[in-house]
């Protein structure tokens, strides 16, 4: 009997366990990857990274912060609702001639991946 009561106590905790982490928000990038490609030196440094909340509750961008000065990520300042989808818009200085290859990490409310790490990679080449 006692092993009867084990049992059923341990398949209660790891069925609430499974319970706790399919609730909430979630973040599911349509890439977590962008590439530049080959640039011109001084064109259009900004890309976008799409996503949406897959999740039950609203999804909140806390941080969001790059690995060098000449990378800017902007977040989205309002929670993102069920369903929707939001953007992390990232500027590059294409005035740097060279390859690209910076990491934005996103830090969110998000319950299987509160961090992400996103990529840009590319070139940029001298202008003519």
């Amino acid at each position: 009997m006692k092993n009867i009561i084990t049992i059923f106590s341990l398949f209660l905790a790891f069925s609430f366990n499974g319970f706790s982490q399919t609730a909430g928000p979630k973040i599911e990038f349509k890439s977590n990857v962008v590439d530049y490609g080959e640039i011109i030196k001084g064109s259009d440094g900004i890309r976008i990274f799409t996503f949406i909340n897959s999740g039950d509750m609203p999804l909140e961008i806390t941080k969001v912060y790059s690995s060098c000065g000449c990378t800017i990520p902007k977040k989205p300042e309002a929670p993102i609702a069920p369903g929707e989808a939001g953007e992390i818009q990232v500027k590059y200085d294409t005035n740097r001639v060279g390859p690209i290859r910076k990491t934005i990490t996103v830090n969110s409310n998000a319950v299987e991946t509160p961090i992400v790490s996103l990529k840009i990679k590319g070139t940029v080449q001298p202008s003519s």
